[in-house]
């Protein structure tokens, strides 16, 4: 901890929290941010008049830094140092210190809208522009506002447009901490490659063969090409000749995946083993795996875009920005000089990249987040003039009050109904809360809870499948016809068929989809 660059600046970093409500810190990668600001609050006596909360954009980094902050102070995760994330809460009434998603923050938000159980609250991770990120600064803007005497709010990242953020918070003071990187050598391939799922496996065997000891990251798209690129590293190391080369790990690292297996990536390898981790962008800024000293870099990422004129989501796979590819060759050099791989050209790079990625608030619907504004009830609050960091377009913002209407979330005037305030308590979007609510009317909750939970899944009932589980595949390609019925009672029918089939208990905790349903459907059984 003393070797982190952020603690040579506390008495200057406290000093400015004193002095002002907001402040936003530049922590480049290394320099500690995310796990000391707590605790440096937490000894200068901020914790005594409420928590200490700092949201992250993801559940495992959520989990991940609390637990390093625990055993750093020394005490038992769940008690002074707790996290909370979606189906699980690891707190009590001693937490003084809690990691949490942003989206639990918005939750708790609206059961207290002035968060009155916190004395300070970081938005860490802020450059990833989540939606609920971008909600949180617009209503800490205003928690500023009536609790000035007893809120803090702290704004962090490594990457983040510093002088647009102070500009939004009224020309608040930005503090900028070093980080601690090592250099990185950068190789860009001489021609963009055909498939860079087969180009990330043979740069990565190569490494793996010819280079000297280090952990290998490799970034992904997303879940099945995370899956397919695990099974054949795996197949390439078991035919390496014996004693060639040092042994591997492969492990996988994607949202979807339980927080038991997220963690396993932060584990030493044994002696003379790297470990080679495939990741999604997950582990681009949200933590920080020690030991990586390779990274592989396809250029391309899995993105939601939300088109208001069908109303419809599309998951496109696009090429990241560059501040996202400095990000991810960032990743080697945490613990000594680093290389980071590039499967594409230089010029590509020079040429095509977006300077920044386009916030998540831009490319989405924006249904939930208003029926959670108006489920606030909050007399100066407007919607259509709600500050935001980067406004939506007026077509967004059209299409979402459209849709709360014809679903009556909200009257003609635009206030929130009854049954509006209703849908806002169930995690869901908003179209999935009218329909549980109105399955519940007509007696058919079970069987609409079954595909709301399908639908709001995050992993696929089909994916890591072993070849020897084709009875199975082939048990689902005999259900029942669906056709002429929707597409939602076919997904009714495959998860009764995929229920109905005898599944080893490690397969089920693998991909854990029941156990999540299950919580999903004890929490919304609850609110209805």
């Amino acid at each position: 901890m003393a070797k982190l660059p952020i603690v040579q600046y506390e008495e200057k970093i406290i000093e400015t929290v004193e002095q002002n409500s907001i402040v936003v810190i530049i922590g480049e990668t290394g320099s500690g941010k995310s796990t000391q600001l707590s605790q440096m609050l937490h000894r200068r006596g901020y914790s005594k008049s409420g928590i200490i909360g700092v949201t992250q954009p993801r559940r495992v980094a959520a989990v991940s830094v609390s637990r390093r902050v625990a055993q750093e102070l020394g005490v038992q995760l769940g008690e002074e140092v707790g996290y909370a994330i979606r189906f699980e809460d690891r707190t009590s009434d001693n937490t003084r210190i809690k990691y949490l998603t942003d989206g639990v923050l918005l939750r708790e938000s609206l059961a207290n809208p002035e968060l009155n159980q916190y004395s300070v609250i970081i938005l860490d991770e802020a450059h990833e522009r989540s939606l609920n990120t971008d909600i949180l600064m617009g209503l800490m803007k205003r928690l500023v506002r009536l609790r000035a005497s007893n809120l803090k709010v702290l704004v962090t990242s490594a990457t983040l447009d510093g002088d647009k953020v102070s500009k939004f918070f009224s020309d608040c003071p930005i503090l900028t901490i070093p980080g601690k990187l090592y250099p990185v050598e950068i190789f860009y391939s001489t021609e963009r490659p055909s498939s860079y799922l087969e180009s990330s496996l043979n740069t990565a065997i190569d490494i793996h063969v010819r280079q000297p000891e280090g952990d290998i990251l490799i970034f992904m798209t997303g879940q099945d090409d995370i899956e397919k690129l695990v099974s054949k590293l795996e197949e390439k190391v078991r035919a390496l000749d014996e004693g060639s080369c040092m042994d591997a790990i492969i492990l996988p690292l994607h949202g979807s995946l339980p927080p038991e297996m997220q963690v396993r990536v932060f584990s030493p390898p044994p002696p003379n083993c790297r470990r080679i981790i495939v990741a999604t962008n997950i582990a681009e800024t949200s933590l920080t795996v020690d030991g990586v000293v390779y990274v592989i870099d396809a250029g391309y990422v899995k993105q939601r875009q939300y088109n208001p004129s069908t109303g419809m989501y599309s998951l496109d796979v696009v090429q990241i920005s560059k501040v996202q590819a400095s990000q991810r060759a960032g990743r080697a050099g945490r613990t000594r000089p680093g290389k980071c791989y590039r499967l594409y050209p230089s010029r590509v790079y020079n040429d095509d990249f977006l300077d920044a990625t386009i916030p998540e608030i831009q490319r989405s619907s924006l249904a939930g987040c208003v029926l959670y504004l108006k489920s606030l009830d909050l007399p100066d609050i407007d919607i259509l003039k709600f500050d935001l960091l980067d406004s939506p377009s007026a077509e967004t913002l059209e299409d979402a009050l459209k849709q709360l209407y014809l679903i009556d979330a909200i009257d003609e005037n635009g206030a929130i109904t009854n049954i509006g305030q209703k849908m806002a308590e169930l995690p869901l979007e908003p179209s999935l809360s009218r329909t549980l609510m109105e399955a519940n009317n007509y007696g058919c909750l079970s069987q609409a809870l079954t595909v709301a939970a399908m639908l709001s899944a995050e992993t696929s009932l089909l994916s890591g499948w072993s070849k020897t589980e084709k009875k199975r595949k082939q048990t689902m390609s005999n259900l029942p016809d669906g056709s002429g019925l929707g597409d939602h009672i076919q997904l009714l029918q495959i998860f009764e068929c995929w229920d109905r089939t005898d599944y080893d208990i490690g397969w089920c905790k693998e991909n854990d989809l029941q156990v999540r349903g299950m919580l999903f459907v004890k929490d919304v059984r609850k609110q209805l």
